[in-house]
């Protein structure tokens, strides 16, 4: 529980001929990490040349595949198995197939659409001469009248009307906010007067359609015809769509799904070295299930096989991926731990101290029991609805934090924050006791888990053997006695000046550990040259002893930045009271007013509470987070661990290959 599973390093050596029905297995177990030995094997071993054209073969399978389903709107795979005749080349025989089909579809979809929008445009620009049945004449037709469209803003029209010969008539036609349509007729030898005379108005010239024998009535009737027939083509064309994707999405996925498995069998194979004739199928294990892996691998090779394994050691710590097991009702906190990163292979984990922690910070701050029933609730249902695994871990940390709610409102005598209720609180509501004793209650919170923090340093270094660093780093033992002297000294001053130990522990807690923080780096240094270890960025003694003391002042800031930030565990219990007395306070002055005053109060309180719940759980659960990583795992956690990624192949995928029956 307190460290990573155990894991050992396997180097299988087998035939390549038995490399496929292998790594089916394996993927089928998904309990090993794959990666690429470096066991010296002798020059003969390299990579397969195929595998880098293989994949990218796959690759461009996947990205057809990809826009055809956009393209034809196909929903993702759904089949769970593959015909054990599919290949490469018949996979690409039929893709090209449905390549051809979809392409000649689109493209008459797409010339359809084109032409439907240039009707469209047409319809819309001529729409407002609709209903004057004007004739669609060519001027060349007429030896004397000249014909003239558009529109003119409707406060110039006067002037136009006014100013008008004799000879030329104007029609009114169609109004659209402030601008006149107009049809105006006029002789071809008034056509220069009257055209200068409609540029003076700020006349706005619209060119009609020439149709031989029609009017603009009957052009805008054939092209709403025309429009109405584009629409039932590409109805058609759209039937024809959706007929295909019925008739394409099995063998689609299919495609796809032996796509996926064929990638992931050669994405594997990239990370083994491998001969002609043999591989070195490799990579990280549980130590637990080392006899299964090898079993496997005994039937899949019929005993055809050399394994050896290997214990990591301390060169390897970084290279070893960190799987982290816990019972169910601490996935949650493993989630928490997780987001801030994972520990290195040899560090201790926390996610334990975290539960307790993290459940203890959240319940002090969101202390009521309405509400934490509230979120226990929430928590009960995604527990038992939520359809994955997150949902129900989410579940479960809001139960968790729902009961330490309830419990520290039982404390403070809370329940949706019910003045006549809080009579019967265990200790006080946090705005009506004494603040200091809960802000010394939240410190002395904070001093225990920063001491498990310092605790839990100082043993990952032992466990890496780093002994200087286990004594003397500024969160080691040393760490520990200044910071549990500096706590006794404040809280004892007095009596300590008092029996004249005052110096001495000064001395002892105080000097000394700020001393052994000063020569931490220049021991280290020390040590390092004698062992012949230079380390990059070693640039001497001088400069190791100056790191020493600032490393000492930092260490002396943060122990008092840090501890001081848990005030703010009683300063947001103060917060969630003030907001509920404050609804209530609200709530009682709406109380007097007539006839819907208590509507009005009972909807205060309400919404008071609803606030209190949404806005402090977040604010609560935020903040207990920001202590957990800055102010715990900051003595301790690098969070540097690589994830445990098992190579796995569903069992779904493995049915296709073994029972489909064509």
């Amino acid at each position: 529980m307190f460290k990573p599973e155990p894991m050992v390093f396997l180097e299988i050596i087998i035939l390549s001929s038995d490399e496929r029905d292998v790594l089916k297995e394996i993927g089928r177990l998904n309990k090993i990490h794959l990666e690429r030995s470096k066991s010296g094997y002798g020059e003969e071993v390299a990579e397969s040349a195929n595998i880098p054209s293989d994949l990218l073969k796959f690759e461009h399978l996947r990205i057809r595949i990809q826009e055809l389903r956009q393209t034809l709107s196909i929903p993702p795979a759904e089949k769970m198995y593959f015909s054990k005749d599919m290949t490469v080349e018949k996979a690409e025989e039929i893709l090209n197939e449905i390549d051809d089909k979809s392409k000649k579809l689109l493209e008459e979809k797409e010339r359809l659409l084109k032409k439907q929008k240039e009707i469209k445009e047409t319809i819309d620009r001529y729409l407002l001469y609709r209903g004057f049945d004007l004739p669609l004449l060519n001027e060349k037709n007429f030896t004397f009248l000249h014909f003239i469209t558009g529109s003119i803003a409707w406060d110039r029209f006067d002037f136009l009307n006014k100013n008008l010969s004799k000879n030329t008539l104007i029609f009114p036609l169609s109004r659209l906010k402030n601008q006149q349509y107009l049809f105006i007729i006029t002789t071809k030898e008034e056509r220069g007067e009257i055209e200068s005379l409609l540029e003076q108005a700020g006349f706005q010239k619209e060119f009609l359609p020439v149709v031989e024998k029609e009017t603009i009535d009957g052009f805008l009737k054939k092209q709403d015809e025309e429009l109405r027939r584009i629409s039932d083509d590409i109805e058609k064309i759209n039937l024809k769509k959706d007929e295909l994707k019925v008739e394409i999405k099995d063998i689609l996925d299919e495609i796809e799904r032996f796509i996926e498995f064929e990638y992931k069998l050669i994405s594997a194979g990239q990370k083994f070295l491998r001969t002609e004739t043999t591989v070195v199928l490799s990579g990280w294990v549980p130590c637990n299930e080392i006899h299964l892996i090898e079993k496997v691998i005994k039937e899949s090779t019929k005993n055809r096989y050399i394994m050896n394994v290997r214990k990591p050691d301390d060169s390897m710590e970084q290279e070893v991926p960190v799987l982290l097991k816990h019972p169910r009702i601490l996935k949650p906190f493993e989630m928490l731990v997780s987001a801030y990163g994972l520990p290195s292979y040899k560090e201790l984990e926390p996610t334990l101290f975290v539960a307790i922690s993290y459940i203890l910070m959240f319940g002090m701050m969101f202390g009521d029991v309405g509400h934490g029933f509230v979120l226990a609730l929430c928590g009960m249902f995604a527990l038992t609805k939520g359809k994955t695994k997150q949902i129900k871990d989410f579940g479960i940390l809001l139960i968790s934090a729902g009961i330490s709610s309830m419990i520290f409102g039982v404390i403070y005598g809370s329940y949706f924050g019910i003045e006549a209720l809080k009579r019967y609180a265990i200790w006080h509501d946090p705005i009506d006791c004494d603040p200091i004793k809960l802000m010394y209650f939240a410190i002395s919170i904070g001093i225990v888990l920063i001491s498990i923090g310092l605790i839990l340093n100082a043993l990952n270094h032992f466990k890496r053997g780093d002994v200087i660093g286990g004594i003397l780093d500024k969160f080691g033992l040393i760490g520990i006695v200044f910071y549990w002297g500096a706590i006794v000294i404040l809280i004892k001053s007095a009596s300590l000046k008092a029996q004249g130990l005052l110096g001495y522990f000064l001395f002892m807690f105080i000097i000394i550990p700020i001393i052994g923080w000063a020569i931490k780096e220049p021991l280290e240094h020390i040590v390092r040259h004698k062992k012949g270890v230079h380390h990059k960025g070693d640039e001497g003694l001088a400069v190791a002893i100056m790191e020493s003391f600032i490393g000492a002042f930092e260490a002396i800031l943060s122990y008092l930045a840090n501890t001081i930030s848990f005030v703010r565990l009683a300063a947001y219990a103060m917060s969630h009271a003030a907001l509920l007395f404050a609804a209530f306070m609200v709530a009682h002055e709406l109380k007097g007013v007539a006839y819907v005053g208590g509507g009005l109060s009972l909807f205060i309180i309400v919404l008071g509470n609803f606030i209190a719940i949404v806005l402090e759980g977040v604010i609560a659960s935020v903040q207990a987070l920001r202590l957990e990583y800055y102010e715990f795992f900051g003595k301790f956690f690098s969070g540097s661990g690589r994830p445990f990624e098992p190579f796995y192949i569903s069992i779904g995928e493995e049915r296709r290959v073994y029972e489909k029956k064509e």
